[in-house]
């Protein structure tokens, strides 16, 4: 099994700083459904994030580029599940509120006598 290391990594950054920086950026990338650039299917984004920036992939010169070309691809597919998002919203906005009106109901119904009540 091959291992991406601090040193591969070096090799394409000038300093650990602004190593750990790119690799921040990209992990947040790649959490939010960015295609990877690199094949390994079992590891951990911040592992899948290290590889790219060994292999040259990922640069402080194409990580806004990269992030750009992401939403606009994210952008389409939003547009098309927007509508059906916010209907599914407004339904359980209305579920949330129907046992506050019950509820606010049984507030309103005047308490009966209890039996204290009554021995007083």
């Amino acid at each position: 099994m091959a291992r991406v290391t601090v040193e591969d990594c070096l090799e394409k950054m000038s300093n650990r700083f602004l190593l750990v920086h790119l690799g921040a950026k990209r992990v947040i990338q790649l959490r939010k459904g960015a295609t990877p650039f690199v094949e390994a299917p079992k590891n951990k984004e911040v592992v899948l994030a290290l590889r790219e920036i060994a292999a040259g992939e990922v640069t402080f010169d194409n990580i806004v580029q990269i992030d750009q070309v992401e939403l606009v691809a994210q952008s389409p597919e939003d547009s098309t599940e927007a509508p059906e998002a916010g209907g599914a919203d407004q339904e359980d906005k209305k579920e949330a509120e129907s046992p506050k009106d019950e509820s606010s109901d049984s507030e309103e119904v005047e308490p009966e006598d209890s039996p204290d009540d009554k021995a007083k």
